[in-house]
């Protein structure tokens, strides 16, 4: 485990400072820096892989944020480290977070790979109720409704035991660091900036994404001018839990276009 002090709080990350391809893992909502090790371990080892808990997530410690917080704070470990410019892979709120990276930072990014994301997840009213719910039953008791949007009905009935890994890995967040990201996307509309994103992207979708499904992550793609789509069969929202030998395969082709 590795934790150092950025931005005034401490983040929890790993790193494996290995070769000059560099490739940066930004987790979703509810998640830490573990929904990634699946696909780490598929990359060459002569890769450097940086994994980071955002600030309220996994071990890194709870703090104010919004999404241009969140993207400083993966911009100051990657300058600790002298990353850059690297592939960003980022799922859901993390896919949020590597387009802020790179409206603000755009030295720190190669190439991206946007996973099951958008400039605009949802709308207002909608992450308001859950930040209601949130506070009258906390997030314990919102959890088996969460994982329904996360995973396929297929991973659900076939890997009970990991379904159950998934579901205290989401409980236990910190609620105010789950509370803070909410807050985040539903402030958080970046769909003005997505025609200036001038490097190579992919956008991962799953076929049973009930979260940000098939239909909204290829319109998110038209919108940037160097995009294209994999769109995984059978995957729900977090293709790197579900398949991460697909999208260990993005990750390397897009790679060796660089």
């Amino acid at each position: 485990m590795t934790f150092l002090k950025m931005n005034g709080t401490v983040l929890h990350h790993k790193i494996r400072l290995s070769g000059k391809t560099s490739v940066v893992f930004l987790n979703s909502l509810g998640t830490d820096l573990r929904i990634w090790d699946d696909v780490a371990s598929l990359l060459p080892d002569d890769w450097t892989v940086l994994q980071i808990d955002k600030r309220g997530h996994g071990l890194s410690e709870t703090g104010d944020a919004d999404m241009k917080t969140y993207a400083a704070d993966v911009a100051a470990l990657m300058d600790h480290y002298c990353l850059g410019p690297a592939l960003i892979c980022g799922v859901s709120i993390g896919g949020m977070i590597a387009q802020q990276l790179f409206h603000t930072r755009s030295d720190l990014v190669s190439s991206m790979v946007l996973s099951n994301t958008a400039a605009r997840i949802g709308d207002a009213a909608n992450w308001q109720a859950r930040l209601d719910q949130l506070d009258e039953v906390g997030l314990e008791a919102l959890a088996d409704g969460i994982l329904e949007r996360w995973f396929s009905a297929a991973f659900r009935s076939d890997r009970p035991s990991d379904l159950q890994g998934y579901r205290s890995m989401l409980a236990r967040t910190p609620a105010e660091g789950y509370a803070t990201a909410c807050r985040a996307i539903r402030d958080t509309d970046l769909r003005d900036q997505t025609s200036q994103i001038d490097a190579p992207v992919i956008c991962i979708s799953g076929t049973e994404d009930l979260a940000t499904p098939s239909h909204i992550v290829a319109q998110f793609a038209q919108s940037i001018p160097k995009a294209s789509v994999v769109e995984i069969s059978g995957a729900g929202h977090l293709p790197c839990i579900e398949t991460p030998s697909e999208v260990a395969a993005v990750i390397k082709g897009i790679a060796q276009q660089g």
